[in-house]
């Protein structure tokens, strides 16, 4: 939850499926949806496919439907 006083300026942050993740990622899985700043990114192009390569520590949120009812599956 970020509150209503949190100050974000004029940052649009914005979301991403997951197609694969390295070997010591801890809390992304594939399909997982990403929230990012798209500022931070780098862009890698793979068979004529253009992909977002994002470090997990610059990952803002979340939502993962593998986590069922026991949480809302979106965390920061």
């Amino acid at each position: 939850m970020i509150p209503a006083t949190a100050a974000m300026g004029a940052k649009r942050l914005a979301w991403s499926r997951v197609v694969g993740v390295g070997p010591q990622v801890r809390s992304v899985e594939v399909e997982d949806r990403v929230l990012f700043d798209p500022d931070d990114r780098a862009e890698v192009e793979v068979h004529g496919d253009t992909y977002v390569v994002l470090r997990e520590r610059d990952v803002h949120a979340v939502a993962a439907g593998r986590l069922g009812d026991s949480a809302t599956g979106l965390y920061l």
